[in-house]
């Protein structure tokens, strides 16, 4: 079983079980798939931060770290109490474990807040997660895509595949080149808009729902006016229901693609041309 794990302090790579390509950035990791050019998985996961993912033409994984700018390492600075306050300045530990074409990055230091900007291989099973202080950006991207935010946006640029993309403060934006015609999918904001621009061809049956904000659409979608009313008892207690999902087909129907917030609009937009 080929494993290596890399990690990145401040300007120290540390690593074991097999040899990395050498960067000339000291903030940069370089990390080789144990069967490059073949389908792979990279989950990131960060609790303050944010997160860029773009193309790497070449076969590794390449993740560039940068840190909130602060005080210098060592430099002194008078407290309120009038004693000299010494800053221990913007150090950061960025852990990148592979195995057998799974790559896990996670930061040491939670408090610490980072930003990640990562090239990578294309055909990727990609899961990115960040809880504070930073949105997350995927271009030009092939693969089976899993993003989660909380305080934050998240923007997907030019993808190719399937998206599952969540959110709690923030919008989120897809647009793809090609997606994939036989995969459910999932956009769901809490406050922000929900915008997806999908293929004029792309064929799915949509589950819509937009609490406190409109939808919008440029397809010549099939809407099913059914109402689905159901009426329940339990144990001498009735209650009567109505679904306040919008449903509907695009270019026939196909898988299921479900968006949904509370605050905000929804756009299902057909690309241009």
């Amino acid at each position: 079983m080929k494993k290596a794990i890399i990690a990145c302090t401040l300007l120290t790579i540390i690593f074991a079980g097999k040899t990395l390509a050498q960067s000339s950035n000291p903030d940069e990791l370089v990390v080789p798939l144990s069967s490059p050019g073949k389908p792979y998985t990279l989950k990131v996961g960060l609790v303050s931060g944010s997160i860029t993912v773009g193309v790497n033409t070449g076969k590794d994984i390449i993740i560039d770290v940068k840190t909130e700018g602060g005080k210098a390492k060592g430099e002194m600075t008078t407290a309120d109490n009038g004693m000299k306050k010494i800053s221990k300045g913007n150090s950061y530990g960025i852990t990148a474990k592979e195995d057998e074409n799974v790559v896990n990055v996670s930061t040491d230091n939670p408090e610490e807040t980072v930003s990640l900007s990562l090239k990578i291989p294309q055909d990727v099973k990609l899961k990115l997660t960040t809880v504070n202080d930073g949105d997350i950006i995927v271009n030009n991207i092939k693969g089976e895509l899993e993003i989660n935010n909380v305080n934050g946006a998240i923007t997907l640029n030019n993808i190719s595949g399937s998206v599952v993309a969540s959110t709690i403060n923030g919008s989120v934006i897809t647009t793809f080149t090609m997606a994939d015609s036989k995969a459910p999918m999932a956009f769901s904001s809490l406050n922000g808009n929900v915008d997806v621009t999908f293929p004029s061809n792309a064929q799915y049956n949509m589950k819509l729902k937009s609490d406190r904000g409109e939808i919008y659409t440029d397809f010549d979608m099939v809407i099913d006016k059914t109402e689905k009313v159901s009426n329940t008892s339990h144990s001498g207690m009735y209650e009567l229901k109505k679904d306040d999902w919008i449903t509907g087909k695009i270019n026939g129907g196909g898988p299921e693609v479900m968006m949904k917030n509370m605050e905000g609009n929804i756009y299902i937009r057909k690309a241009k041309g």
